[in-house]
């Protein structure tokens, strides 16, 4: 699908390599190259085999062949029932600002509630502000603890949104 030059759609199993690398780019642009966070994770070189599973997808969006970003859906464990996890949301630098998030936002949420979710979550670091108020401008709330088992510990800010 296309939307003012840019390309959306699903992750594929060449697409690991790259989204991995801009994964990894971006917690380094921040200084959040930490344990406890995706940039450790192992499933990060794996993306294309961690969404193939049911209640799941990943959506990359591609700026004249390039890869700029991508965000996903997933049913992480421990989460309550009609809750996924919103995961991996990350653009370059130099896309930022242009609506891309936004459309992989809102792609995300209309495949969410396809699939039956009624509530989304997401864990964040206060070192991706600009993310964290994006994310209170399309509706999530701030919470004071974790939920779910996503492994992330190094996270700090935990927030939820009805959809």
């Amino acid at each position: 699908m296309d939307i003012n030059g840019v390309s959306y759609r699903n992750i594929e199993g060449k697409d690991n390599k790259e989204i991995a690398n801009l994964i990894r780019v971006v917690f380094r642009e921040f200084g959040i190259d930490r344990p406890g966070t995706v940039y450790f994770d192992p499933t990060t070189d794996e993306l294309s085999e961690l969404f193939s599973i049911g209640g799941s997808v990943y959506w990359i969006a591609e700026v004249d062949g390039k890869m700029a970003g991508g965000c996903g859906i997933y049913p992480t464990g421990g989460l309550p029932e009609g809750c996924a996890e919103l995961v991996k949301f990350y653009l370059l630098p130099e896309y930022r600002g242009k609506g891309i998030g936004r459309v992989l936002m809102e792609l995300c949420f209309d495949s969410a509630r396809k699939m039956g979710y009624r509530q989304l979550y997401l864990e964040s670091l206060p070192e991706l502000s600009k993310a964290v108020s994006m994310y209170v401008k399309s509706g999530f709330t701030h919470i004071d603890h974790a939920l779910g088992n996503s492994g992330h510990f190094g996270c700090n800010i935990w927030m939820i949104k009805d959809l």
